[in-house]
């Protein structure tokens, strides 16, 4: 495995390269219909392909083709479905591949304009459909920080000078970034094993709108670019490489090309699509992968070894940056369970027909956010392709984590472990069954 730094960089596109010189075996005729009907919606909705590592020569053919029709392409979404019953008789890959199409038939339609409810999308894309949370939850989750940083102040002014000083400097991010993903892929190693020959390469960047980012390029090897242009704090970032490396994004990409594309020959695997249901399990498997990689009772540990090796002024008292661990490993919890108050706001925006100011007005006084933290937040809501996306991450965790801790606790990381190696959909984990069982 190799593990490198680059340097700052502006030019990196947004999606990476596809289809490079790695050999891949065959497509069935049911992969290969799959793999072109991605690749022929990503022409109409740029950014679905979020990676493709499958056969070069389908990729070419369909840039060499003119764009076909929505219409035509919910028509092919529709007629694969259909085969699935008859060409397909491994049950855990036809429900998967059952779930992907209801997603890429419904973005179809859309495109097509059918008018289907942003309830129905939210449910065709997710696989499963994310319920309203309370407010009194995310209210009380809002106490809890009141509590934990207290004053005078409004909390999303406290939260936002809590957060100031722990900002990491850019020219310290690369050495800690360096530490992390060694740390957590010794973790990962010890718990859920590596694949041979995996790559991962960390790099800075500019001039994106997320914090971290995994591209996987096949051949077990991921670019993981963090972020600079947003302030990079340093308990973010102990979840960012793990939700990005091991055990997150890089690590299931890594198995599942090996055990489902290479061992199974499962090519639908060789292209990652946003919007589909294989994104819920993919970021819940992320986030809650770092429970993994940190664990409870070690994380204040973890987030003052970090403010030491990132140099931040408050490491020079060595009682404060004790407490300050501690704080903001107390903080986690509740900020994480209000990150789901954008589920609510993207209903209200898109199910309501609620006004901007309204929900911008909604994001502050119930999430805690500040002016421009809830515009940036609401920017993502509002953006064509991650409108129905938002959902995703604490949906998608809270999914899993319930799935994972009804097992043994003896058990639980090996039940984990299944999400990285195996076709699951969401419904499979809220069935609680087995059929997601990839065949040994």
């Amino acid at each position: 495995m190799t593990v490198g730094i680059t340097g700052l960089r502006d030019d990196r596109p947004l999606v990476p390269a596809m289809g490079g010189a790695r050999t891949v075996p065959s497509p069935d005729p049911i992969a290969t219909d799959y793999l072109l009907l991605a690749l022929r919606l990503d022409q109409r909705i740029p950014g679905l392909v979020d990676g493709y590592f499958g056969p070069a020569t389908l990729k070419a053919q369909v840039d060499m083709e003119q764009l076909r029709a929505p219409g035509r392409l919910r028509q092919d979404a529709a007629d694969l479905r259909q085969r699935l019953a008859l060409d397909v008789p491994e049950p855990d890959r036809r429900a998967w591949l059952e779930a992907q199409l209801v997603a890429l038939e419904a973005q179809a339609a859309v495109l097509a304009g059918e008018d289907l409810s942003y309830q129905d999308l939210v449910e065709c894309t997710m696989g499963f459909a994310p319920q309203w949370r309370d407010d009194d939850g995310l209210r009380a989750a809002r106490d809890v920080i009141d509590e934990l940083l207290p004053g005078d102040e409004p909390l999303a002014d406290r939260l936002a000078a809590w957060d100031r000083a722990l900002v990491i400097p850019v020219d310290r991010i690369e050495a800690v970034c360096t530490w992390l993903v060694d740390l957590f892929r010794g973790r990962a190693t010890r718990a859920f094993g590596l694949p041979a020959g995996d790559s991962l390469r960390v790099g800075l960047v500019t001039g994106q709108p997320w914090s971290g980012y995994c591209w996987f390029d096949g051949g077990r090897s991921s670019r993981v670019d963090i972020n600079t242009d947003l302030p990079v704090r340093a308990p973010d970032l102990i979840r960012t490489i793990a939700h990005e490396t091991y055990p997150g994004h890089h690590l299931e990409h890594a198995w599942k090309e090996t055990e489902l594309v290479d061992r199974l020959g499962r090519l639908e695997s060789s292209v990652l699509l946003i919007n589909t249901p294989e994104c819920t399990i993919s970021e819940g498997l992320a986030d809650l992968g770092v429970s993994f990689a940190v664990p409870a009772e070690k994380e204040a540990d973890l987030i003052e070894e970090t403010i030491d090796r990132a140099g931040l002024p408050v490491a020079a008292d060595r009682g404060a940056v004790r407490a300050v661990a501690e704080r903001a490993a107390a903080l986690r919890p509740a900020r994480r369970a209000l990150s789901a108050v954008s589920g609510n706001a993207a209903y209200l925006r898109h199910a309501d027909g609620l006004g901007r100011d309204a929900v911008l007005a909604y994001l502050r006084e119930i999430g805690g956010y500040d002016a421009a933290s809830a515009a940036k937040r609401l920017d993502f809501i509002d953006h064509p392709l991650w409108r129905t996306y938002v959902f995703v991450y604490a949906e998608g965790e809270r999914l899993l984590r319930q799935w994972v801790e009804d097992a043994p606790p003896g058990e639980r990381t090996a039940r984990f472990g299944r999400l990285l190696h195996e076709q699951v959909t969401p419904a499979t984990i809220i069935a609680g069954s087995d059929a997601g069982r990839a065949p040994g």
